[in-house]
């Protein structure tokens, strides 16, 4: 019986802010908030509850297909899956131990290293602890041992199957290119590695994969099953087909194979794509996945993940990896280092000689950083290095396991001041190791929202190491300068990083100013924040971070508010102050605070009926917001009273904060009030016609009375 394998890699770059740990809106991905939430909604659910049609065309049944693929999860996207879209999770989950049930045990899901980052271009110790991270959010997720491990890119070397196979790991999959030859029949390779030590490679078909990512064999499901399962009758026992076609299946089926005594061997077609294929870059992908897994089933084609054919077939023909080398980078690893050449819109990026800078810039300031974990670190941890790898078993925890972890890993009882930086430490070395996240280079531009992603975790980690890294900083940003981005309005990286990446208020002061100004504007309404608990009074508000247990205290105070903005003063318990104003605020907050406050302005202009219309959800906001403007403005014309033109003032900006277009009647209504004022009344409304999208020097109407 011949093997099919389809192994989905479904992954996406973290998005968080690491100083808040949210993901703020992204723009890109309208209508959703973010591109997590919009892939998750395209693609995640969508293979877990794949639609099955009926002859009449409606839903004949639902179909989780990852109970019958292979593949893996990048933990940081579990790590956000487990946080906002549970159920989808929860599926995932349940494939892989329904797989596992029916498998003997052999799991559908693989493991892969923690942060998507290329291993070959990492250091062996950082090698090491992605694996074992990755190791140990597999475990604590999928409740088993990982038989196999997908590399990010697929980017090889032997030292990361070196460590590979030290941690345990079996077997992992790679690109036709990336072996010398491969073996015969889709069969596992043996790759030898020092120490006596070796690890099984399965190369993945190169044609029947392209098909599915650029091919087109998603647009028939039955006709992609169909191709699949006589590509897998047609695998020789020494050689894979040069090609899938027609005319070779013709010749396959008219050949006699020789008389043989030695006993038949297994074969295995096995391809690898973007799980997000499936849904994301082809709508509707995952539909033709169920349906070509039907097919397979029908036509006696053994559909099964690597761990069960591993277990049949162990790797016995040797190959020779060709390192270092990915399956998305025609130069090896060159993607992720130089102007190789490889990008996806070359007219409007010419140039990708940014990478350079970027990686050369990360790198030193990854050894500066290290140096400060282990000149810090020592005091608290016999071993600094072995416990930042068994803290990958808690990272993606609460802040009550995050603290037992440290307490259990200091060799001395912690005062409250240590735990905290001990905890920090940690911290640092996880932001030190998620700014070499491989999105940062792969795409066109530095000022991308990848790159800027990348160099957030690098203010992070520089802001947890405090003082000590100043010097690594200053060198950092001198080498980011000779990162020029393609667009000009966005300079270099060091513009970059000083515009996107450092802000210019800490976490806690945003918290607290956040949890400040929502307490004035609804008393009764107590923000939550993912990444730190608050608790105010009338004169202070604390802040203690969930992930180093740090504690901030501040004074504060409001000292302006208008209908759509308030200011608020920290004092510190150090005597310094800070002024923050809304656009200060982490996201959630600062658009919730700006809702209260844009409610606050309709009762002044509109009745009570059409207020019950919002809350009922008869009316949306935004129209009963266009209505209160054209109210505010003929208001104007019966009232010479400066709150009526405050009014309307505040109401252009809550249009501004939408940037949404002042409404076409609006203007109308100011433009008869302003053709028939006196010079003197034009000049009191000057800044509202302005405002209102009117040249500055509009002329005034023939009719205007004097």
């Amino acid at each position: 019986m011949s093997s099919v394998i389809v192994h989905g890699h479904f992954y996406q770059p973290p998005r968080e802010d690491p100083f808040l740990d949210e993901v703020e809106a992204e723009p890109s991905a309208a209508p959703f908030h973010d591109w997590n939430q919009r892939i998750e909604r395209e693609c995640y659910r969508a293979v877990v509850a794949a639609r099955v049609a009926a002859s009449d065309g409606r839903i004949e049944r639902l179909v989780n297909t990852l109970e019958s693929i292979s593949f893996n999860f990048g933990p940081t996207l579990l790590e956000w899956m487990e946080r906002e879209a549970r159920s989808t999770y929860e599926a995932i989950l349940a494939a892989d131990a329904e797989s596992a049930r029916l498998s003997g045990g052999h799991g559908n899901a693989i493991a892969q290293p923690y942060h998507h980052t290329i291993l070959p271009l990492a250091t062996r110790r950082d090698k090491r602890t992605e694996v074992r991270w990755g190791m140990a959010d597999f475990r604590r997720r999928f409740r088993r041992e990982p038989e196999g491990m997908w590399l990010p890119e697929t980017a090889v070397d032997l030292e990361t199957l070196e460590v590979l196979a030290e941690e345990g790991i079996r077997f992992t999959i790679v690109a036709p290119h990336q072996v010398a030859k491969a073996p015969g029949g889709g069969r596992p390779g043996l790759c030898r590695l020092t120490g006596g030590k070796s690890i099984a490679l399965f190369v993945y078909r190169g044609d029947s994969s392209h098909a599915v990512a650029f091919g087109g064999a998603l647009h028939d499901g039955v006709a992609w099953g169909r191709a699949l399962a006589e590509a897998a009758v047609l695998l020789d026992a020494p050689t894979v087909a040069a090609a899938d076609t027609p005319e070779a299946r013709r010749r396959a089926r008219r050949s006699t194979p020789p008389a043989s005594t030695a006993p038949a061997r297994e074969t295995l077609l096995s391809i690898a794509t973007d799980g997000e294929t499936y849904g994301h870059h082809h709508t509707f992908g995952e539909m033709a996945l169920a349906r070509a897994l039907d097919e397979l089933h029908a036509r006696g084609v053994r559909v099964e993940n690597f761990g069960s054919f591993l277990a049949r077939n162990p790797a016995a023909d040797e190959v020779e990896l060709v390192a270092p080398t990915s399956w998305s980078c025609a130069h090896g690893v060159g993607r992720w280092k130089e102007d190789c050449g490889c990008r996806i819109d070359g007219r409007r990026y010419p140039s990708q000689a940014w990478r350079t800078p970027l990686r050369e810039g990360l790198d030193d300031l990854a050894t500066a950083l290290h140096e400060i974990y282990e000149r810090e670190a020592i005091r608290f941890f016999s071993d600094p290095w072995e416990v930042r790898d068994a803290y990958g078993a808690v990272v993606a925890s609460d802040a009550v396991a995050l603290e037992r972890f440290t307490s259990g890993a200091a060799k001395d009882a912690l005062t409250d001041e240590d735990r905290a930086r001990a905890r920090e430490l940690l911290e640092l070395e996880r932001d030190a190791l998620r700014m070499f996240t491989s999105c940062g280079w792969f795409f066109d531009d530095i000022a991308g929202i990848e790159p800027r992603q990348d160099l957030r975790y690098a203010a992070r980690a520089i802001s947890l190491a405090g003082p000590a890294a100043t010097p690594a900083e200053a060198a950092f940003m001198e080498i980011l300068a000779g990162a020029v981005s393609n667009d000009r309005t966005a300079g270099t990286g060091r513009d970059i990083y000083l515009r996107h990446a450092r802000p210019a208020f800490s976490a806690p002061m945003r918290h607290a100013a956040a949890a400040v100004a929502a307490r004035h504007v609804a008393r009764d309404d107590r923000k939550r924040f993912t990444s730190a608990t608050v608790d105010v009074d009338d004169d202070w508000v604390r802040i203690v971070e969930r992930r180093t247990g740090r504690r901030h205290d501040f004074r504060w105070r409001i000292t302006a508010q208008s209908a759509t903005d308030l200011t608020v003063e920290l004092m510190g318990t150090s005597g310094d102050t800070n002024v923050l104003r809304l656009a200060d605020l982490p996201e959630r907050p600062r658009l919730a605070i700006r809702a209260v406050l844009r409610r606050a302005l309709l009762p002044r202009c509109l009745s009570r009926d059409e207020l019950d219309q919002l809350t009922s959800g008869a009316a949306t906001l935004a129209g009963l917001l266009r209505v209160a403007l054209i109210r505010a403005i003929e208001h104007l014309e019966i009232e010479d009273d400066p709150a009526a033109l405050r009014l309307a003032m505040d109401l252009v900006d809550v249009f501004d904060q939408f940037e949404a277009r002042i409404p076409f009647d609006a203007q109308s209504v100011f433009w008869r009030i302003w053709s028939n004022a006196t010079p003197a009344r034009q000049a009191e409304l000057h800044l509202l016609h302005y405002r209102l999208g009117f040249a500055a020097d509009s002329p005034q109407a023939d009719g205007a009375s004097g």
